[in-house]
């Protein structure tokens, strides 16, 4: 019975471990934290983002960080995670709600726009040294809407609340010294 014991809290340990590599991601993008980001994937690691991008991990970093140069602010929200165990492969499917918000032109008159999507990510994770990181990611688009940004809007809700960045002053980094770029260096679960 001990032996059944500690086998479920190890698989509770390992499921705690990949669930906060998914957190992590969400947060590497949302505050482009891009060392932190490469920092998550193996280096023999792929990612593939439909037609938009198949490639290396070193690739999907710098392709991302051109991407994500059009967006004012993102928020990426894994909302569902389930993963399947196998000694030190793992594979997951994290279901994902994400925003956009997009600059706009006023010099062309184009709107700000916002745009939200439902995903999942179908990932293949493997623990090397003790460590589990990214082996490969397949992103499928459940779902998308996108509108005009009503930017009034984000004066007059959350009590004045300071508005999230996606840079070094974004109120993570100055309120919390463990949150500061790169702070979490490589993924360590422990």
């Amino acid at each position: 019975m001990q032996d059944r014991q500690l086998a479920r809290l190890a698989e509770a340990a390992d499921r705690s471990e990949l669930r906060q590599l998914v957190d992590l991601y969400g947060r590497a993008i949302d505050r482009r934290d891009f060392t932190l980001l490469r920092s998550l994937y193996w280096d023999d690691a792929t990612e593939e983002h439909g037609n938009m991008f198949r490639g290396t991990a070193d690739e999907y970093v710098s392709w991302v960080e051109g991407a994500l140069a059009m967006n004012e602010m993102t928020v990426h929200y894994a909302v569902n995670t389930l993963f399947a165990l196998d000694g030190d492969y793992a594979e997951g499917e994290v279901c994902k709600v994400s925003y956009h918000r997009l600059t706009g032109d006023p010099k062309t008159g184009d709107p700000v726009r916002e745009v939200t999507t439902g995903s999942r990510s179908l990932d293949r994770y493997a623990r090397r040294n003790g460590v589990w990181k990214f082996l490969h990611r397949y992103v499928v688009l459940d779902w998308a809407e996108q509108r005009d940004a009503d930017t009034s809007a984000y004066a007059s809700f959350a009590a004045n609340s300071p508005p999230g960045r996606v840079d070094g002053e974004d109120a993570s980094f100055t309120r919390l010294r463990f949150f500061r770029p790169g702070s979490f260096g490589a993924y360590r679960p422990d």
